[in-house]
């Protein structure tokens, strides 16, 4: 059986490599190979065809459910059901809709933020709420996650917001029997009786899988100290309190002396009940489901008393996930959360003898820890070095003292509240003890490892020696696993040649970071903006980005100008990285750290790369036109940095340093406005290549139509990071190259660019 689950997998993995979908040809053409298959025997043939084909059919359902491009920001009337636990506060709103009735043919399940809410949203409601919706699009850079790839596993066939100037209309309460509304109802009456402080969000977390209520430093801290996973509902807790309840409905089952059932199918009953009902609590997430599925076989074999081994289980709940869901592939926590159970297996299953208990739960902590690595920094790229000691210590914590009680908890809220009361005051104690004690691990020295990531290779080749090293007494040289793994432990970081430059304008929306690579040296040029809901682009995309790419340091960090979508981000960056030094042109915005305030005639040469600041040469009114006006230049070509320079600062570099302005690519002057790009400034640069940094339908409408008409009258061709994700200008020998992200690693349910530039 596992060989045929394994080999379902391989075949829903190989779709999900595809940038476009099959034909139906093709398909049709498969189907046909898959009964050859079948008529011949080859059974782990046909079941490797028959998961490629069911991904396939899969994915061709959820990608019609979609919205149509043309109705993007029409404002349209729909009424539908809160589908979700709403993440809000007084600024906004976050949820996901189910859509019942619309005149238009929208997709199933969208996603919605409301701004300045008037209301407050429950789960299970129903609304009538007037919006404008866009297609899932997202920023698209390397090392970040692809929210585009979460929106299609989550069915979710848009994201939009509500239109203010028409009021939403309450429609109906939440039904009594919605799972949903029951989760709202305990999340509400935790924080009704004991407050928003840390202590309730992380019973929420533990209880009903609310984690909306831990901030991004609390998530820094479990990611640090590798505690992630006992913070959000996982199969672990799942089989704790399934296996508690296990053995009380056994003991209690053998006094009541009822013969219907014999004790151990009682019990076995009684724990499937309690996981479904805790995985239902937690809102059914892939390691709940797993849990589940595993839980409900072992338990479903216990009661018609069939045997069963853990293998088959495990290749049982891998098959039933991927027919219930084939796109579950896509989840990082699939892979992590089945592949943590293997390494268990691996390690435990077949030993001729065991250690005591305590030091098998030390040994299968470290298996899982290490085991998990290269995923982690496959996907990550980072993981925690500590992560092994602090679970020793706070896994015991978590899943034998906190989950069951705070489980009872719930319960004595609704029937006694003043026995509630007592336990908050002893489980908050607890909690705040246990976050102090991750909070100093996260501090450290070498608490996390970066690394760039690793090359499948690489990865495959460090899973083989984590298996050997794994492998039972007896197996002979398990300690040559450790060479296998060398390649993941000291990356061999491919260099520039002297006098290359990589050019690289990340997607971060309506603003602008680039980061510029040489051979020994990094600059950053901006670092996107950085919101008041928490969304930080330097936390988010470029430091992401810099591990990705193995950046350990910058030597020049270059923020234009003062606006929030260039200057944003610059803190995140800061506090992350060693910075060799801030040029700028508001040095003050800098306290406590020393800047050079940049200014026209500055110039170095970093590995034969030149880089020259051709502006402010004199001080204007206002931000925008004192922008630092970068160029870099080599033997193959050069490129334009301009911030957010308007038609002043154009008109003054034309008359001043107009030899100078001749540039390979442009870095579109303030993200393609009305008020730049001037047709004296352009005539002047000459432009092969215009890149556009600007966010999918900003409210600016950026960029400006008649601007793109300037850029095609210089015959330049125009790339914007809203359309082509992040962008990427490589000058060397072979001369100047521009690569988007999207063309070179976008997959069939990534963003595809529509036939407007902007509207």
């Amino acid at each position: 059986m596992i060989i045929r689950a394994l080999a379902f997998t391989v075949g829903d993995l190989a779709l999900q490599q595809f940038t476009q979908l099959p034909s139906l040809a093709v398909l049709v053409a498969v189907g046909v190979l898959m009964g050859i298959m079948a008529r011949l025997g080859y059974r782990h043939s046909f079941f490797f065809i028959m998961g490629f084909l069911w991904a396939s059919a899969f994915a061709y359902y959820q990608l019609n459910d979609r919205l149509s491009s043309e109705l993007e920001g029409i404002p349209l009337t729909i009424t539908g059901k809160i589908s979700n636990l709403p993440d809000q506060n007084s600024q906004r709103a976050n949820f996901e809709f189910f859509v019942k009735e619309t005149s238009e043919k929208l997709p199933d399940k969208i996603k919605l933020s409301w701004y300045e809410p008037t209301a407050v949203l429950h789960a299970g409601e129903t609304w009538t709420f007037n919006v404008k919706l866009k297609r899932p699009h997202a920023n698209f850079n390397l090392g970040s996650q692809d929210f585009e790839r979460w929106l299609f596993t989550q069915n979710i066939g848009a994201t939009g917001t509500i239109y203010a100037k028409k009021p939403p209309v309450f429609v109906a309460a939440a039904s009594l029997f919605d799972v949903d509304y029951l989760r709202q109802i305990i999340g509400d009456n935790l924080t009704q009786r004991y407050g928003e402080n840390i202590s309730t969000a992380l019973l929420k977390a533990l209880t009903i899988g609310d984690d909306n209520g831990l901030s991004s430093k609390n998530w820094d801290t479990f990611r640090i100290t590798g505690t992630t996973h006992l913070i959000v509902i996982s199969g672990s807790h799942i089989a704790l309190v399934a296996g508690l309840i296990y053995w009380l409905t056994l003991k209690l089952w053998t006094r009541l002396h009822i013969l219907k059932f014999s004790p151990p199918r009682a019990a076995a009953l009684a724990s499937l009940i309690t996981a479904i009902a805790y995985a239902s609590l937690a809102g059914f997430v892939v390691p709940t489901k797993r849990a589940v599925i595993m839980l409900g076989i072992v338990m479903l074999a216990s009661f018609y008393q069939r045997p069963l081994n853990h293998l088959q289980s495990f290749a049982i709940a891998l098959f039933g996930m991927l027919i219930f869901n084939p796109t579950m592939l896509l989840s990082i926590g699939f892979w992590l959360s089945f592949l943590a159970v293997a390494l268990i297996l691996y390690r435990v299953a077949g030993r001729l003898q065991s250690p005591p208990n305590w030091l098998n739960g030390v040994d299968i902590q470290l298996t899982v820890s290490l085991g998990l690595s290269p995923l982690l920094l496959f996907f990550f790229q980072q993981t925690s070095l500590i992560s092994p000691l602090v679970n020793f210590v706070a896994v015991p914590i978590v899943e034998l003292l906190l989950v069951p009680f705070a489980l009872l908890l719930i319960v004595l809220i609704f029937v006694m509240p003043e026995s509630a009361d007592k336990l908050f005051f002893v489980l908050s104690h607890i909690l705040q003890w246990l976050m102090q004690g991750l909070e100093f691990a996260e501090i450290l020295p070498n608490a996390v490892i970066d690394s760039p990531q690793p090359s499948f290779f690489v990865l495959i080749l460090s899973c083989l020696g984590l298996l050997w090293l794994f492998a039972p007494r007896g197996i002979p040289a398990r300690w040559l696993g450790l060479i296998l793994n060398l390649p993941l432990l000291f990356p061999i970081i491919a260099k520039l040649n002297n006098g290359d430059a990589m050019v690289t304008v990340l997607d971060v929306g309506q603003g602008l970071a680039v980061s510029v690579q040489t051979q020994k040296h990094e600059l950053l040029y901006d670092a996107g903006a950085k919101f008041p809901n928490g969304g930080d682009m330097g936390k988010s995309v470029v430091l992401p980005f810099f591990r990705y790419q193995g950046v350990k340091q910058l030597d020049t960090l270059l923020i234009s100008h003062g606006d929030n979508d260039h200057i944003g981000g610059a803190e995140s960056v800061l506090q992350a990285l060693p910075v060799n030094q801030i040029l700028t042109s508001v040095p003050e915005k800098f306290i406590p750290y020393q800047s050079t305030i940049c200014h026209a005639g500055q110039t170095w040469t970093w590995d034969s790369v030149i880089f020259t600041i051709l502006s402010p040469e004199k001080m204007f009114d206002g931000d925008n036109n004192n922008s630092c006006v970068l160029k870099i230049e080599t033997k193959q070509g050069s490129v334009l940095f301009t911030g957010d320079i308007e038609a002043s600062a154009e008109n003054l570099l034309v008359e001043n340093a107009r030899e100078q302005l001749r540039s390979t690519v442009l870095i579109a002057p303030h993200h393609g406005s009305k008020t730049s790009s001037t047709l004296p400034f352009l005539d002047a640069v000459k432009p092969e290549t215009v890149l556009i940094s600007s966010g999918y339908r900003n409210q600016f409408h950026h960029p400006n139509k008649d601007v793109l008409a300037r850029y095609h009258s210089v015959n330049a061709k125009i790339l914007t990071s809203a359309n082509d994700g992040a962008l990427t200008v490589k000058l060397n020998s072979s001369g100047v190259t521009i690569e988007s992200l999207r063309n070179t690693n976008g997959k069939y349910w990534n963003f595809v660019v529509g036939t407007k530039v902007n509207d």
